[in-house]
């Protein structure tokens, strides 16, 4: 089959080279000309493990192809993938802008002669296919086409195998013909009997932030939690290892931390916020779990403070991790955005490392330190704080880093290290709830 990807940042280009593993025939369209020179050169231009190489085999085997130029790109398609960016409102007030989007369709309209799905990849708010279908009638009323809602449910830093081996595909169309192009284009998938969810298009555009709002106020439980934790002298590890024992519950997203960050979880709970009270219901969970991550990451600020004597000014903190999670160089709505300047703000002064995501922080925070290892960052500072789970750091030679501190203060945001362990190799250990 011929498959057209409108757009090749994170979702449309491990969407486009997964769909040409697959055996399609994908081409992968961009307006950047920058951009799309770069990936015909071989560039990648984000991090994704596995992606680079899985890009490459395709190009080279001919079922992977970059172009700048919308109708060369559609020809000939049987279906046609809106992957385009669909950030938060710059004013704030938690709507997804379309403005991407929909100046995809338009174009995308003009460019249609025959039969073809319109797929709907990006994360995009109810009624969305509706406003779709609507554009390109307007622009185009001869043209045929349907409008198919797809949502994505990619993983930063498992992106490749969650497109590979998902929990399940959401297909949201009305038309039966629609949903056998669909069908097709996931074929592969059957094979490894992968649940295909054939519903209608507002359902599918709901299960994505239904699925993010869900897993998003469960890290903020268990955050709540860790609070209560550290007030009593409970340890939150123990007890959310025995919560998620229960099979009602399950053990993932029941890890305490500094809050959640990244591309989804922040825009889709206030989007999903915005549904709601555009349609007078009411949130209250989802509107907690957001309130709660805010406050999370402002009490681990504290939590630093209080653990370096109440005064971080003049003291040099070692920052291990920036990006939101490991396995990405994604800073988006990252912990490390809000921890890190107040501590700046009240005279500390960060010297910082992460294995991925420097180049982008240090366009975002410019008054930080970047170093080039992890050793580096710890050598003669008062405090280490650990914000991101990096495998590199999981295993870091204690001995070393303590001889090198000023002071063996080590904060540990993300519980990665045994405070008993810690204490005995003679650190001052502060952890999440416990």
């Amino acid at each position: 089959m011929k498959i057209a990807m409108i757009g090749t940042g994170y979702v449309g280009l491990v969407t486009g080279a997964c769909l040409a593993e697959f055996g399609h025939q994908v081409t992968c369209m961009d307006k950047s000309e920058e951009k799309i020179e770069f990936l015909q050169a071989g560039g990648i231009p984000i991090y994704e493990p596995g992606l680079a190489q899985l890009v490459g085999k395709n190009i080279g085997e001919g079922r992977l192809s970059f172009q700048t130029d919308m109708r060369q790109a559609v020809q000939g398609a049987q279906a046609v993938f809106i992957a385009v960016g669909t950030p938060s409102s710059r004013r704030g007030d938690g709507y997804a802008d379309l403005t991407y989007i929909y100046a995809a369709v338009r174009e995308l309209a003009h460019c249609i002669s025959d039969y073809v799905v319109v797929v709907d990849k990006s994360t995009v708010p109810v009624g969305t296919a509706r406003q779709v279908a609507r554009i390109i009638r307007e622009e185009n009323p001869v043209a045929d086409f349907d409008v198919v809602s797809n949502p994505e449910f990619l993983r930063e830093g498992a992106a490749i195998n969650d497109f590979m081996r998902p929990d399940r595909v959401v297909i949201g169309t009305e038309s039966e013909k629609a949903l056998a192009v669909m069908k097709e284009v996931y074929d592969p998938l059957y094979l490894i009997s992968t649940p295909i969810v054939a519903t209608n298009p507002a359902t599918a555009e709901l299960i994505k932030y239904s699925a993010n709002a869900f897993l998003a106020v469960k890290i903020s439980f268990i955050n709540e939690i860790a609070g209560i934790c550290e007030a009593v002298g409970a340890d939150v590890v123990d007890l959310a290892k025995a919560v998620g024992l229960d099979g009602r519950i399950g053990s993932k997203f029941l890890h305490p931390g500094p809050g959640y960050g990244g591309s989804c979880f922040p825009k889709d709970t206030l989007a999903l916020l915005r549904i709601a009270q555009e349609n007078g219901v009411a949130a209250r969970l989802v509107e907690a779990g957001v309130e709660v991550n805010s406050a999370q990451k402002a009490r681990m600020v504290k939590k630093i403070i209080d653990a370096m004597g109440g005064s971080v000014a003049g003291k040099t903190i070692a920052a291990l991790g920036l990006t939101f999670k490991p396995e990405t160089d994604d800073l988006r709505e990252s912990p490390a955005l809000t921890i890190l300047p107040p501590l700046v703000e009240r005279g500390g002064i960060v010297k910082a490392h992460d294995p991925k995501g420097m180049d982008e922080a240090a366009k975002i925070l410019p008054n930080l330190h970047y170093m080039n290892s992890a050793y580096e960052a710890c050598k003669e500072a008062d405090a280490v704080v650990l914000l991101t789970e990096w495998n590199q750091y999981r295993a870091l030679d204690l001995a070393r880093i303590k001889a090198g501190m000023k002071t063996p203060v080590f904060i540990d945001l993300r519980n990665v290290y045994d405070p008993t362990r810690m204490r005995e190799a003679g650190f001052a250990y502060t952890g999440v709830g416990r």
